[in-house]
C-alpha cells in the first residue's frame, strides 16, 4: 500500500457516534437487493463495477447504522439501499464516462435518469441498467410517503447530484481546477449531502415546514451539514481521488494549488474550514433558528420535527465520520488507534465519547474564539490596492447632468439632514459615476433611477449602523425592514406616509422602477431589496456579538449585502420576458452571475478595508475574515483576497466562453434568446468595468474623506471629534429622530 500523502488531522467531534441495532440486517438486505438489480459481479459495458468483495469493504450499512442510529429495521433496509445506489451510480458514471472522458454519452446516460424520477404520477420508462432499475424501485418505495413540498425538494437534490456529474467530467477533460468558491458550491450538488439531508428528514419522520425550509437559517443549516461531509470526505478520500483516480474534485487539492500549500498544510486548512462551517451550524440552530419560529409563527409540533431533523444532521455528521474510519473505500491507516468501537471490541461507553468530545473541543476553542475578538478600529498598514479588469469603461454621455439631479433629489428625500450625510458626503461618494460606468448606454431618466437606487442603497449602507448598530437595536432594524416592504406595493396598494429619508428615497423610486412591470416582475423586484435589507439585519446581529463571519456564510451573504439580487433583476427586465426562467436557473447562467458578484464584492471590500476597519470598526470585509480564517498577516490576507479576485474573474470569462455556448447546443436555444443572454453577459463586463472605475476614482475611499463625518463638522463653535459624534448619535437616536424604533413597533407588532 503506497503511503499516505498526509497525516489526517485531529478533527472537531462535538456529537457521539452511535450505532443503530439494526445493522446486520441492512447488511444482509442491501447485499441481496445490489445482486438482484446485477450491481455485484456483473460487467457493464465490459467493466465489472463492483465485485461482492467491493461492496462488503466499503460497508455501506455500517454507515447508514452509524448515520441513522435511531431508524427502524425497515427504514434503515431503505435509507441503505439508497446509499449503494448512489455509491453505486458515482462508480459507476467513473468507469463509464470519467475514464473515457465521453461527456456526450455521459449527458445521455443522466438525461434519462430524470424519466425515473417524476413528481407526480408513476414511472412509465422501462429500465435499462442497474442504475436505472434501482432509481426506479427506490423511488416508488419512498416518494409515496411524503410531502408534495420533501418530495420537489428531494428530486432537485437527486437531480442536482447527478447532473453535476458532468462539471465534474467537464473539468477532468480541460484539466480544470476550480477556485475555492466555485468548488464549494459544486461540492454541495456532485457531493450529495443537501440529497442526504432531505433522507434525514424521511428517516425521522419530521419534515422542516415548507413555510421555512426556503429561509436563510434552514440554507444554513443544510449548507453547513453539506460543506462538512463533503470537505470531510475530500480528506479522507485524497488518496484514492487524487493518485489514483486523476480526480480534480478534491477541496485538499484545491487549497494546496490556490494557497500555494503543501499538501499536509492544505489538508489542516480543509479541516480548519470544517470546524468553521460546523462552528456556524451550532450557532445558527441556537441564535437564528428559535427567531425563524417566532417571525413565522411555526406551531410547537413544527418546531419539534424541525429540530428532529437538526438532530438527525448532526447525527449523521458524527456517524458519517466513524464510518470514514472503518471504510476500505478511504485512507484512515492508524486511524482508529486507541479509538475502539461497539463492532470493533474495543473500548466504548459515555466516558470514552465525552473524552473525545472534550478534546475536540479543546483543541478547536482557539480558533472559536479568534472569530469573536476582534479589536475594532485597528489601524491599517496595508496600500491603497491596484486592481485591473480586461473589460473596457464605457461612460453614460448624461453623468453630468445626472450628478445635478442626484444631487437635488437626495436634498428632497431628506439624505443631506447632516447626521448621516450631508452635500459632501454625497459629492464624495458620486454614485452617479457608478451609474454611468454600470448602464453606459441608458437614457437619462434610466441613469437617473439607477444612480438614485445605488444612492439609496449606499446611504442605507452608512444609515443601519449609525441607526442601529451602536444601540444594538436589532428589533428597531426588523421594525424598519417591515416598514420598507410596505413602499414596495406589488399590488398597486397604496402606500403609508413616508417617515424617514430611507422611506422617501424608497416611496420615490418604486413607482419609477415598476410602473412598466407586470405583477411577476414587480414581486421580483420587492424580494430583491427585501433579500438586501434582510441582510443588513445579518451584518447587525455579527456586530452585536463582535462576530468575525465564516468564510463561506461571508461570501454568500456577501452576494446579498452588496444588492446583487436586486442588480440582476432589474438588468433581466431590459431583456423583456422572452429568456425562460428556466436558463437563468441553470449552471453557467448562475456561474456567470454569482462570480460577476463575487469580483465586484470583492473589488468593493478590497477598496473600502482601510475605511471599514480602522475608521468604522467594521466585521465585513473578505480580508479580515481570510486573516482570521487563516490567521495570518493583513499583507497576506489581502493577496489571498486579490487571488481570489483575479480567479473568480477567470471563472467568469471560462463560463462565458466555454459553458454558455455548450448550454445553447445542449438546450436548443433560439438566436434570439442567446442574443440577450450574451448581451447579459456584455451588460456584467459593464458593469464590473464601471464599478472597479468608481472605486478608483471616487472620493469615498481617499484619506480626506477617511476622517470626516457631517456630524464631526463645528456647529455654533461646539466641540469637535468622534466622542462628540458618538453623543449627537445617541441624542438623535433617544429622540427617535433616526429610527422611529417605537412607532414602527407599535404599528407593527413584535417582529
Amino acid at each position: 500500500m503506497p503511503e499516505q500523502p498526509f497525516v489526517l488531522p485531529e478533527f472537531y467531534l462535538p456529537y457521539p457516534a452511535r450505532l443503530n441495532p439494526h445493522l446486520e440486517r441492512a447488511r444482509e438486505h442491501s447485499k441481496a437487493w445490489a445482486r438482484e438489480l446485477d450491481m455485484i459481479d456483473v460487467p457493464q459495458h465490459g467493466t465489472v463495477i463492483w465485485t461482492e468483495h467491493d461492496l462488503d469493504s466499503h460497508d455501506y450499512a455500517l454507515l447508514c447504522a452509524y448515520t441513522h442510529p435511531d431508524a427502524g429495521a425497515g427504514e434503515l433496509d431503505l435509507i441503505t439501499d439508497w446509499y449503494v445506489w448512489v455509491f453505486y451510480f458515482d462508480d459507476h458514471f467513473l468507469e463509464l464516462y470519467k475514464r473515457t472522458g465521453d461527456i456526450d454519452s455521459a449527458r445521455g446516460y443522466l438525461d434519462r435518469l430524470e424519466l425515473f424520477m417524476p413528481a407526480e404520477g408513476e414511472i412509465t420508462a422501462t429500465p435499462e441498467n442497474p442504475v436505472e432499475r434501482g432509481l426506479t424501485d427506490l423511488w416508488n418505495r419512498t416518494v409515496p410517503h411524503r410531502s408534495a413540498g420533501w418530495r420537489r425538494r428531494f428530486g432537485e437534490s437527486t437531480k442536482a447530484l447527478l447532473d453535476e456529474s458532468l462539471w465534474e467530467l467537464a473539468n477532468i477533460n480541460e484539466d480544470r481546477l476550480a477556485n475555492p468558491i466555485e468548488y464549494v458550491e459544486m461540492r454541495r450538488k456532485v457531493g450529495g449531502a443537501p440529497w442526504s439531508a432531505n433522507l434525514v428528514e424521511h428517516s425521522v419522520h419530521a419534515e422542516v415546514p415548507d413555510a421555512i425550509a426556503a429561509s436563510r437559517p434552514m440554507e444554513v443549516l443544510r449548507d453547513c451539514f453539506a460543506d462538512s461531509v463533503h470537505l470531510r470526505n475530500d480528506l479522507f478520500s485524497y488518496q484514492r481521488e487524487v493518485q489514483d483516480e486523476g480526480e480534480l474534485s478534491n477541496g485538499v487539492l484545491v487549497f494546496e494549488k490556490f494557497l500555494g500549500l503543501s499538501t499536509q498544510q492544505a489538508a489542516d486548512a480543509v479541516n480548519d474550514l470544517i470546524t468553521s462551517r460546523l462552528h456556524q451550524f451550532e450557532h445558527t440552530a441556537l441564535a437564528e433558528v428559535p427567531a425563524l419560529f417566532d417571525d413565522h409563527c411555526v406551531d410547537p409540533a413544527a418546531r419539534a420535527a424541525t429540530f428532529a431533523y437538526v438532530k438527525g444532521l448532526q447525527d449523521w455528521q458524527a456517524g458519517g465520520h466513524e464510518w470514514h474510519l472503518r471504510s476500505s473505500r478511504y485512507m484512515n491507516e492508524g486511524a482508529l488507534a486507541g479509538r475502539g468501537g461497539p463492532e470493533l471490541g474495543g473500548t466504548t461507553g459515555l466516558g470514552t465519547s465525552a473524552a473525545r468530545i472534550f478534546s475536540s473541543v479543546l483543541a478547536t476553542a482557539p480558533q472559536r474564539l479568534r472569530a469573536f475578538s476582534s479589536t475594532p478600529f485597528s489601524a491599517v498598514d496595508v496600500p491603497r490596492p491596484s486592481v485591473e479588469l480586461p473589460f473596457p469603461l464605457r461612460l453614460s454621455p448624461h453623468l453630468e447632468s445626472c450628478r445635478r439631479r442626484n444631487v437635488d433629489w437626495a436634498r428632497r428625500t431628506g439624505f443631506l439632514d447632516g447626521v448621516v450625510w450631508d452635500e459632501r458626503k454625497l459629492r464624495a461618494t458620486d454614485l452617479p459615476l457608478c451609474a454611468a460606468g454600470i448602464h453606459p448606454d441608458a437614457t437619462a431618466d434610466a441613469l437617473d433611477v439607477t444612480s438614485d437606487w445605488l444612492t439609496w442603497g449606499t446611504y442605507a449602507d452608512d444609515y443601519y449602523p449609525v441607526a442601529f448598530g451602536a444601540s444594538r437595536d436589532l428589533a428597531g432594524a426588523k421594525a424598519c425592514n417591515l416598514r420598507l416592504s410596505a413602499f414596495m406595493p406589488a399590488d398597486g396598494a397604496p402606500m403609508p406616509t413616508p417617515t424617514t429619508a430611507l422611506e422617501a428615497g424608497l416611496a420615490d423610486l418604486w413607482p419609477r422602477t415598476t410602473a412598466e412591470l407586470p405583477p411577476e416582475g414587480r414581486r421580483a423586484v420587492r424580494r430583491a431589496v427585501e433579500t438586501m435589507t434582510s441582510s443588513w439585519l445579518w451584518e447587525l446581529a455579527n456586530q452585536a456579538q463582535n462576530r468575525i463571519p465564516d468564510p463561506i456564510d461571508y461570501v454568500e451573504m456577501r452576494r446579498r449585502t452588496f444588492g446583487s439580487d436586486l442588480t440582476m433583476s432589474l438588468s433581466r427586465f431590459s431583456h423583456g420576458r422572452a429568456v425562460p426562467p428556466a436558463l437563468y436557473r441553470t449552471r453557467p447562467v448562475q456561474t456567470i452571475e454569482h462570480a460577476a458578484t463575487d469580483v465586484a464584492c470583492l473589488i468593493n471590500d478590497l477598496y473600502s478595508y482601510r475605511k471599514e476597519i480602522q475608521y468604522e470598526g467594521e466585521l465585513h470585509n473578505a480580508v479580515l475574515v481570510v486573516r482570521n480564517f487563516l490567521d495570518c498577516p493583513e499583507q497576506r490576507a489581502f493577496e489571498v483576497v486579490t487571488d481570489l479576485l483575479h480567479a473568480r474573474l477567470a471563472e467568469f470569462e471560462h463560463a462565458a466562453a466555454i459553458e454558455l455556448p455548450a448550454l445553447f447546443r445542449d438546450h436548443a436555444v433560439e438566436p434570439d434568446v442567446r442574443e440577450m443572454l450574451l448581451g447579459f453577459v456584455e451588460e456584467l463586463r459593464d458593469w464590473l468595468a464601471g464599478i472597479l472605475n468608481w472605486h478608483e476614482n471616487v472620493g469615498r475611499y481617499t484619506e480626506p474623506e477617511l476622517g470626516y463625518h457631517p456630524m464631526a463638522t463645528p456647529t455654533f463653535g461646539g466641540p469637535t471629534g468622534i466622542g462628540t459624534s458618538s453623543l449627537r448619535i445617541s441624542s438623535l437616536l433617544a429622540r427617535g429622530s433616526l429610527t422611529g424604533g417605537a412607532l414602527r413597533l407599535a404599528e407593527f407588532g413584535s417582529p
